[in-house]
């Protein structure tokens, strides 16, 4: 990893999510990371939050790394692989995160032979807590996939699945974090209108939630269990959960999800 030149083919938010996050984990130094931007601000922020160098130009990340994260706007991709040709070799692995382009069309849009991983991540990378799925092209090897799983597990967790699914991944864990931020908001303002301040309201949601989330994953336990094991007869919680079920809470998720999902194939067409 010491020997690793990582690239970033735009320097937006979740770029600088994830190079914070490598950063942070200690997995690659800044000086090993590139970035390149058509726009000065996102350029001067990227440094700023990483310490990497970064250009105007993509072509010169390039030359100055064989890791290339594409990180533009889905209908920037196929300018932004036109732009590195010139410099691209065998050595250049390609790993997407352009939400919603396929494999087909990123080796398309190369040169035969090039390996390619497409991911979705999501930015709670930036603490070390991010939720990934990745799919490997056609010509990337099982050391390729190792190297991905390795840098996306170090800003969280990381999930090799079959293309067709990262859509799924897109509409679940890509654009999740807004559904659990606004979540943790409507407990604050439940808590405010129940009397709290808001400051210890949304302290005590953020913590809620962040402790929910650990009862999961580290018991292994199914979550309707754990939401058993909070729920006495005729107390509380019950009532609370017969408001969310009036609501239909967990059919507005389930659709939520399917929309993303549908919108990231509509973004990849």
């Amino acid at each position: 990893m010491a020997q690793l030149k990582i690239g970033f083919l735009g320097a937006g938010k979740m770029a600088t999510a994830l190079a914070q996050g490598f950063v942070n984990s200690q997995l690659v130094g800044a000086k090993q990371m590139f970035a390149a931007d058509p726009f000065d601000a996102a350029r001067k922020h990227f440094a700023a939050a990483t310490g990497a160098k970064t250009f105007s130009a993509n072509l010169d990340v390039a030359k100055s790394a064989t890791v290339l994260i594409l990180a533009t706007k889905p209908d920037q991709v196929a300018a932004a692989l036109a732009e590195i040709s010139g410099a691209f070799t065998k050595k250049h692995l390609v790993i997407s995160i352009a939400a919603g382009v396929t494999l087909a069309k990123l080796e398309a849009a190369l040169p035969v032979g090039a390996r390619v991983i497409r991911v979705m991540p999501n930015t709670p990378a930036l603490v070390g807590a991010g939720a990934s799925g990745f799919a490997l092209g056609k010509n990337a090897t099982a050391a390729d996939a190792e190297l991905a799983k390795k840098l996306l597990s170090a800003v969280g967790i990381a999930m090799q699945v079959k293309e067709n699914l990262l859509d799924a991944v897109t509409g679940l864990s890509g654009s999740g974090p807004a559904y659990v931020y606004q979540f943790i908001e409507a407990l604050s303002d439940g808590g405010v209108a129940a009397g709290l301040p808001r400051d210890i309201a949304t302290k005590l949601a953020a913590q809620t939630v962040l402790g929910g989330a650990k009862m999961v994953l580290e018991t292994g336990q199914h979550p309707g269990a754990l939401k058993d094991q909070v729920t006495s007869p005729g107390g509380t919680t019950i009532e609370g959960l017969h408001e969310l079920e009036k609501g239909k809470l967990r059919a507005t998720v389930m659709s939520a999800v399917r929309a993303a999902t549908e919108k990231s194939k509509k973004l990849g067409q």
